[in-house]
């Protein structure tokens, strides 16, 4: 078996963050807001009340609080709720990446998606956003419709996988 720990975390304030025009203001105002940049594609940056986690290059998903950002986009984008339709569920241990390569398209394995990098990919069909929490953890963020027969997935892929 793997040694992988496959936990579903609780429901945590998500919204989408997407930047539809006049970046550069808009990144300054976040800075501003936030206290940290936004993060480059397939990166995340934040602090205790806040992560922004970057899957395309217009869009961010938002953990926490967003209350700060309040106003921020004015008409150059939108922040939506979507905490209602995604999972979150967290893979640790070593062989988190392992688990990963089974049914999945990206690879997990590679050492430069480390601590703080971020990804979307399709695993066993899925639309999953991956961020590397440290060596040992991942979160996933799959969408609800589809978040219990991924954990089922990767819990049976888990007992057949060896390192």
């Amino acid at each position: 078996m793997t040694d992988v720990t496959i936990t579903m975390l609780p429901a945590a304030p998500l919204h989408a963050l997407e930047i539809w025009s006049n970046a550069a203001p808009v990144a300054k105002r976040f800075k501003e807001a936030a206290g940290f940049a936004l993060p480059a594609i397939g990166c995340s940056d934040g602090n205790d009340a806040l992560r922004l986690i970057r899957y395309e290059p217009t869009v961010w998903l938002a953990e926490g609080d967003v209350s700060a950002l309040s106003g921020l986009l004015a008409d150059d984008g939108a922040l939506t709720a979507i905490g209602g339709s995604i999972v979150r569920v967290q893979l640790s241990g070593k062989g988190w990446r392992t688990l990963l390569m089974e049914g999945g398209v990206f690879d997990a394995e590679n050492p430069n998606f480390a601590s703080g990098c971020s990804v979307a990919t399709i695993i066993d069909h899925v639309n999953v956003r991956l961020h590397v929490v440290d060596d040992d953890i991942c979160h996933a963020y799959v969408p609800l419709s589809y978040s219990e027969a991924m954990i089922h997935f990767w819990k049976t892929a888990a007992l057949n996988l060896t390192l």
